[in-house]
C-alpha cells in the first residue's frame, strides 16, 4: 500500500523511490536515491523538483518494490556472456556484454516477456557484434509497486526456453583467402580483394593464415581449397567467380572440392550473389564483387554469425531480406544504421 505525506512533514522519513531531476541539455538522473533520509535542507530542493508530496510504503506480503523486481527480471533475462549489477536506478537495470562477441536475442521469448503487463526489456538488435562492457539491454518494472506474482510470471517466461539474452564469443579462425580471376592472376589489374577481406577477418579477432591468387580454373581452385584445409584453415573466403558468366567457375570448384551443402544467393543488396558452403564443419564464403565497392555488404552480416558458431543456411540467408537493403548513403555509417538489423 502507498501512503502520501506532505513534503514539509517528511523530515526524518526515508524515500521510497528515486526522485529524478531533469535539467534540459545538462542532466537527467536521480537527485535523491531510494532510502535517502529527508532532512530540512532537502525540502526546498524537493519542492523545486515539483514534489509537494512524498510516498510512504507499507508493502503487503504479495507486493514488491520496483528495485527488487528489476533485479529478479535481470537475473531471469541474462544468459551466458551477460553481466549486470544489482544497483537499480529508478527501477531500471542495465545489462552488458561480459566479453567481445555476438549478441543473441531469443526474439519470440523477448516478445512474450514484454507482453506481461508492467514489465519491459529493450535490447540491441539480434546478431550484433558487441564489445566487452557495451550495454546490450535494459529492463525494469514499470510501476513503483507491483504484485509479486506478476514479476514471478515474467521471470518464468524469460527462463522457459533457456535464456533470452546471450553474448556468444567469436572463435579465432585461421582464414584462407582464395582470390580468383584471370585479370588479377595475370597482373592486368591490381588486386583489392585481399586487403579488404583481411581487414574484415582481423577486425573480428581472427587471422589470415593463407592467401593465394588463382586464374578462373576450377581444378586449380579445387586443389587450393584442399591444400588450405590441409594447412589447418578452418574458414575459407573466395572472391570472384560468383556471377553467371561462363568464366565464373568458383561455385563449380567448391562443389568439386567436396562441399555437400551449398547455398547460392542471399536476400541482401549489396550481396545477392553471395555463397555459403560447408566442407565438413569448415564454412566457405563466396564473396561477390560488390565487396570491392561498398563498405557494408552481406559478408558483414554473415561473417560475425559464422564466427559466433552459427550454421548459416538457406533459411538464415532468406531471413536477412528484412532489413537487408542498403540505402547507399553518401557517407556510410554502418553499423550505426538500419542495414541488416531485421534478420
Amino acid at each position: 500500500m502507498i501512503k502520501t505525506v506532505k513534503v514539509e512533514e517528511a523530515v526524518g522519513l526515508k524515500l521510497a523511490h528515486d526522485i529524478t531531476e531533469i535539467r534540459p541539455g545538462e542532466f537527467k538522473g536521480p537527485a535523491f536515491r531510494k532510502g535517502h533520509t529527508v532532512c530540512e535542507d532537502d525540502i526546498c530542493r524537493l519542492q523545486r523538483l515539483g514534489k509537494n508530496h512524498l510516498y510512504l510504503l507499507d508493502l503487503a506480503e504479495d507486493e514488491i518494490h520496483e528495485n527488487e523486481a528489476a533485479a529478479i527480471l535481470a537475473q531471469a533475462l541474462a544468459g551466458e556472456g551477460i553481466v549486470w549489477e544489482n544497483n537499480p536506478r529508478e527501477g531500471k537495470i542495465d545489462l552488458y556484454a561480459a566479453d567481445n562477441g555476438l549478441f543473441k536475442v531469443d526474439v519470440p521469448a523477448l516478445a512474450a516477456f514484454n507482453l506481461v503487463d508492467e514489465v519491459m526489456c529493450a535490447t540491441l538488435h539480434n546478431h550484433m557484434p558487441v564489445k566487452q562492457g557495451e550495454k546490450v539491454a535494459a529492463t525494469r518494472a514499470i510501476p513503483l509497486i507491483m504484485k509479486r506474482a506478476v514479476i514471478e510470471r515474467a521471470a518464468a517466461i524469460a527462463r522457459q526456453n533457456g535464456t533470452v539474452l546471450t553474448v556468444r564469443p567469436l572463435r579465432r579462425a585461421r582464414a584462407g583467402l582464395i582470390i580468383t580471376g584471370n585479370e588479377v592472376y595475370h597482373g592486368l589489374i591490381q588486386d583489392r580483394f585481399a586487403p579488404i577481406l583481411s581487414r574484415k577477418v582481423e577486425a573480428l579477432g581472427s587471422e589470415v593464415a593463407a592467401v593465394d591468387f588463382l586464374p578462373d580454373d576450377a581444378q586449380a581452385i579445387t586443389l587450393t581449397i584442399q591444400a588450405f584445409l590441409k594447412q589447418g584453415c578452418d574458414l575459407l573466403l573466395l572472391s570472384g567467380g560468383m556471377s553467371v558468366d561462363p568464366d565464373d567457375v568458383t561455385r563449380h570448384a567448391i562443389r568439386q572440392a567436396g562441399a555437400t551443402e551449398i547455398h547460392y544467393g542471399s536476400a541482401v543488396l549489396p550481396g545477392a550473389m553471395f555463397l555459403v558452403a560447408y566442407l565438413g564443419d569448415v564454412p566457405l564464403l563466396g564473396v561477390p564483387a560488390c565487396a570491392l565497392h561498398h563498405k557494408a555488404t552481406v559478408l558483414d552480416l554473415v561473417l560475425p554469425r559464422i564466427l559466433g558458431g552459427e550454421h548459416v543456411g538457406k533459411m538464415e540467408l532468406a531471413l536477412l531480406g528484412h532489413g537487408g537493403l542498403c540505402r547507399d548513403c553518401p557517407n556510410c555509417l554502418y553499423p550505426d544504421c538500419s542495414f541488416g538489423k531485421g534478420g
